[in-house]
């Protein structure tokens, strides 16, 4: 059984996606249409039109709950305990170590089937 309660969206929330997906479009294609001009003024146009976008996106419900879910993971990554350089070279070299090890195996018993197959069908390579 599920809790979750829905919040309703506005009514004017598709058109401002549409407006927010306009203006990506508009970005990608205004920045083809005007290649004559400095690239610096066509990557200020982009950036400018990319920030409209995200900031009409981040007016929409779904935009909040996208904005408030970066707020809650930033919060829980910041609750990781990451390992020391020590602990990283430790477990690295065990990995690497292991992966040498089944490779060995595994090359090891492909030589030995491929031997007993060859015997079995008569079919020497």
């Amino acid at each position: 059984m599920s809790t979750k309660v829905e919040t309703p969206s506005s009514s004017m929330d598709p058109i401002k996606w549409i407006l927010t997906f306009a203006l990506l479009g508009g970005a990608v294609v205004g920045n083809y249409m005007f290649e004559d001009l400095s690239v610096l003024i066509r990557a200020i146009g982009v950036v400018s039109a990319v920030a409209a976008a995200m900031g009409i996106a981040s007016q929409t419900q779904k935009g909040q709950d996208f904005i408030v879910f970066s707020k809650e993971a930033k919060l829980e990554v910041r609750k990781v305990v990451w390992p020391t350089r020590q602990e990283t070279i430790h477990t690295t070299i065990i990995v690497m170590i292991a992966t040498v090890v089944m490779a060995l195996i595994l090359w090891g018993l492909d030589g030995i089937l491929f031997r007993v197959v060859g015997f079995l069908t008569g079919l020497e390579i």
